[in-house]
């Protein structure tokens, strides 16, 4: 039985399509990237996991990928006309490269955590400052952007001439005005809603650059179309991010490709949707949000618990990249003890041998089928999860005595079930994160037991309270 063949959701068409790439066996992916301005949160890296697993199973399945994910480090405004780096660079008295750099670092040390490959190209903003003015320039060329008192202004009116605009999102001009971020110096636009391209800088601005039009820095959508160009070329085949990004930037990047090359550039547009907390998005402005590293350690102000971050990504993958997902602590111990019956079903299978007991008519080809059809369905983690834990429950029963199976059948389950686990889940079946655990707390505990019997009280309150912190609760009137 032949699985079926990959389908994807086009954010552009509105459904599910097949894949067909524009280059048999090559695909080039443009995801955008952080700015970095602060500590990447959970919800950012909920979009970076979900790439990571398109990424991990094109390449499963035989593509040369080149995926390129950018470092936004110059042009993006808040709603005060402010870059948010220059405006962070101020605060912190730094230079904005020195900004730049933390935040950068802190980003790609967070995924490195969460066991996301890098992609093969992560393009700077900032280092491609000379290609922006180029596309720019070409841009004005084909008469859809237009200067003034040193800024450059994507001419809306004139591209809607030839082309519509909203065509990814839906939506109308009205809310571009709404949502625009280049609030400042609005008086030199020929209209509310047109965007900038090329921003004059003032003389307290701190990341500015010299160009045809004077001193000034390159607006936030253009350096997207710029690299994945650069990068990918004219036409490519996926082009994603969060839903957050839909509208209004990769709406104006669909409008300056558009513009650029009169050929819409992307073939699949992909979408990944909200990590919520409480119920609400997670925002570094209203501080809604959670860093991974408190969660990890235990030290953050929501949950009582510390959780790994395989157990994260696994909380993440329990649920479809396009579907809101909304983080509990309920939910995370769920996603911990899911996540031990898969580290115990691997330590199960290494020893795995044929019994006496009747002899399991579980079909292990079909069972592969099954799973390759889940992530051909437009990357279904939670229904491969799902065929995941009936594989386990015939593991375990072989393991137990309960049923058999033959030794062929267990020498291909024990060489696919890890290709499913950890090179397209991206899990890593660390003893760190389930057995070795229970030991080292049954270590801890002897300890603690050694230290009452010895009437060294401070220790044991000490560890006591240290394991309570974390979610263990000792009643030593048992």
């Amino acid at each position: 039985m032949l699985s079926k063949p990959l389908v994807l959701y086009n954010s552009l068409s509105g459904k599910k399509e097949e894949f067909k790439p524009l280059k048999k066996n090559h695909l080039g992916i443009y995801v955008c990237g952080p700015t970095v301005y602060s500590n990447v949160h959970l919800g950012n890296c909920r979009t970076f996991i979900s790439f990571d697993i398109i990424y991990r199973y094109f390449m499963h399945k035989g593509y040369k990928v080149r995926y390129v994910r950018n470092i936004t480090d110059v042009g993006h405004l808040e709603d005060d006309g402010q870059d948010r780096i220059n405006k962070k660079a101020k605060l912190e008295k730094l230079e904005p490269m020195e900004v730049s750099n933390k935040y950068t670092n802190d980003f790609k040390d967070t995924l490195k955590e969460f066991n996301v490959l890098p992609p093969s190209i992560e393009p700077l903003a900032s280092g491609h400052i000379i290609e922006q003015i180029e596309i720019i320039k070409k841009i004005i060329d084909n008469g859809f952007a237009y200067e003034s008192n040193g800024s450059i202004y994507f001419d809306l009116d004139e591209f809607r001439k030839e082309y519509k605009y909203g065509k990814l999102s839906g939506r109308e001009i009205d809310e571009l005005i709404s949502n625009t971020r280049e609030l400042t110096s609005q008086d030199d636009k020929r209209k509310p809603y047109d965007f900038a391209l090329w921003k004059k800088a003032d003389s307290k601005h701190l990341m500015k650059w010299t160009s045809p039009w004077g001193i000034g820095f390159p607006g936030w959508h253009i350096e997207c179309t710029t690299m994945s160009h650069k990068y990918l070329g004219e036409k490519f085949d996926i082009h994603g991010g969060g839903i957050d990004l839909k509208f209004p930037h990769h709406e104006c990047e669909i409008a300056q490709s558009d513009a650029l090359s009169k050929n819409h550039s992307v073939n699949y547009w992909m979408h990944t949707n909200m990590l919520t907390l409480n119920n609400k998005k997670m925002s570094k402005s209203t501080g809604n949000n959670i860093l991974p590293k408190d969660l990890i350690s235990g030290k953050n102000k929501v949950f009582k618990n510390a959780y790994s971050s395989n157990i994260i990504r696994f909380f993440f993958l329990q649920a479809h990249y396009r579907n809101v997902l909304d983080i509990s602590e309920e939910a995370l111990k769920a996603s911990e003890k899911g996540f031990n019956k898969i580290v115990d079903a691997s330590e199960k299978l290494e020893s795995l041998k044929e019994n006496k007991s009747p002899e399991s008519n579980y079909d292990i080809e079909g069972w592969i089928n099954k799973c390759y059809d889940c992530m051909n369905d437009d990357f279904n983690t939670p229904k491969l999860i799902a065929e995941i834990f009936t594989v386990i429950k015939l593991i375990n029963k072989v393991h137990d005595g309960k049923e058999s199976i033959n030794s062929k059948k267990i020498k291909l389950l024990k060489n696919i079930f890890p290709v499913f686990i950890s090179e397209i889940l991206g899990l890593k079946i660390d003893k760190d994160d389930s057995s070795d655990s229970d030991a080292l707390l049954d270590v801890i505990i002897r300890i603690r037991d050694e230290a009452r019997k010895n009437k060294d009280y401070k220790t044991s309150d000490i560890i006591r309270n240290r394991l309570s912190k974390i979610g263990y609760n000792i009643n030593d009137n048992d």
